[in-house]
């Protein structure tokens, strides 16, 4: 059985079109059993059946060479054979350094003014990554006191490039690193990290088995740097080194996620793939080197799930990488998570956990409140619901509903206390309510007394006689 680094190898050998003989040979292994690990029938490293001898000494040796680092392994072989170790010195010293036992000692080992020495990269041979931590972004980013920068870098041109995530986790390493690697123009063999969690095991400088499959799927082998080496990735420092200085530093505070994503891959093509390089053919720029190196095509990005919080704004959107998608508009102010598989065409905003129980989980899962097809990142789209136009309407409504045309109250009116206000007031006194206190007040007219009035009356009375009025006419003709 292979180990998980030999699984990889395997895959990425035979990605590069390696045939199953040759990759037998280049490992030590039988044919029938990478034929096996190819076609996914066998998985998992080899389990030492037997007890190892060297078991029962090794948290003595571990001890010792933790008190004294410079013990000389001779020294402790005439310790270990006094203690009843029956194995050969070889066999100690190899255990030694298959388990790790003898710290570093770092200061007889300073970085600073000691020899070093330039290591060539073939062509297309090595991408090496990191992730940069850059304080204080702008503050409207929503991202806390830092920013996260992965930076993948051609090892043999120096062209690198960058991007901008709110999160080291997996999933935003997967998705930088297949953004990453498109940027640069493609895959070489190997990929270079330093001891990252989400990558390797900082003790082991094992593969993690969730990033197995990633390197599979993108075909290449996972180089992990040795323990507290972090300059052999030395290409990928500088330009971390560059990114922070000539970057970071001089960005503004009123650019959004985006803006700042593109003036760092403008930064790069204007002036990092400018850069003069000294080749074997004489001068060149690194431009030129990079469209040079033999690299493969990528495959789809691998089907990890981006999960990221937003919070609803007042107009029922939520934000995601440059974008507003509509939800609810009683969602006002809640938070929610966005999550989006890579490589897929839409996302789904899921309501947040709403309660804890004592075991400090979840007691109810996230229900999905909406599923809008993904917009090109930073294209300013507002994307609302598209079958039914149902969160238009509704917010439409709600909003209706919150407005009114009444006059607003005056700041300087006369309101006495009403009479109910009164009678509540006399109940806290230990008083009778005062007579009518309670009641609308407004008077009731009733109409019986005219009706009794006008019982039997079907004339008008008349009005009292007057003598007629003359005219001067008529007097004349008298």
């Amino acid at each position: 059985m292979l180990t998980r680094e030999d699984d990889i190898d395997v895959h990425a050998l035979r990605r590069q079109g390696w045939t199953i003989s040759a990759i037998a040979r280049h490992l030590g292994r039988d044919r029938k059993t990478i034929r096996a690990y190819l076609s996914g029938r066998e998985a998992g490293a080899r389990v030492r059946r037997l007890p190892d001898p060297f078991d029962p000494f090794a948290a003595y040796c571990a001890q010792r060479l933790t008190d004294d680092p410079h013990l000389w392994a001779s020294a402790l072989f005439d310790e270990l054979l006094e203690l009843g170790f029956d194995r050969s010195y070889p066999t100690m010293t190899r255990q030694l350094r298959a388990r790790g036992l003898r710290p570093a000692c770092e200061p007889c080992r300073p970085a600073t003014g000691r020899a070093v020495a330039v290591i060539e990269h073939p062509p297309g041979e090595e991408t090496q990554w990191d992730w940069v931590e850059l304080p204080d972004p702008p503050e409207h980013w929503g991202w806390g006191k830092h920013a996260h920068l992965l930076v993948g870098a051609l090892a043999h041109s120096g062209r690198w490039r960058g991007v901008l995530c709110e999160s080291e986790d997996q999933p935003h390493l997967i998705d930088g690193l297949h953004r990453v690697a498109h940027a640069l123009g493609g895959l070489t063999r190997d990929w270079r990290f330093d001891r990252m969690a989400t990558v390797v095991s900082p003790e082991s400088g094992r593969v993690s088995a969730s990033f197995a499959a990633v390197a599979k799927h993108y075909g290449v082998v996972v180089r992990p740097c040795p323990p507290r080496r972090g300059n052999r990735k030395g290409v990928v420092e500088k330009a971390n080194h560059v990114a922070a200085q000539r970057f970071w530093r001089t960005l503004s505070d009123d650019v959004s996620v985006e803006e700042a994503q593109a003036r760092l891959d403008t930064w790069c093509t204007q002036r990092g793939d400018t850069r003069i390089r000294a080749t074997a053919d004489g001068k060149s720029s690194v431009a030129t080197v990079a469209a040079a190196e033999p690299l493969t095509p990528l495959p789809p990005p691998f089907p990890a799930v981006l999960v990221v919080a937003r919070v609803v704004s007042a107009q029922a959107l939520v934000s995601f990488r440059g974008n507003r998608y509509s939800v609810p508009p009683h969602l006002f102010g809640a938070t929610v998570t966005v999550s989006v598989r890579l490589g897929a065409d839409h996302l789904d905003i899921a309501s947040g956990p709403t309660a804890t129980s004592t075991s400090g989980h979840p007691s109810s899962s996230p229900v999905i409140l909406a599923r809008h097809l993904l917009a090109p990142t930073g294209a300013g789209a507002t994307i609302r619901d598209p079958l039914t136009t149902g969160h238009v309407i509704a917010l439409e409504r709600a909003a209706i509903a919150a407005s009114t045309t009444e006059r607003p109250h005056r700041g300087k009116e006369r309101r006495p206390p009403s009479p109910a206000a009164l009678a509540h007031a006399s109940t806290l006194r230990g008083q009778a309510p005062p007579a009518g206190a309670g009641e609308p007040n407004h008077v009731v007219i009733d109409l019986a007394a005219y009706a009794a009035a006008a019982a039997g009356r079907n004339t008008l009375t008349p009005l009292p006689s007057t003598p007629p009025r003359t005219t001067s006419k008529e007097t004349n003709q008298q």
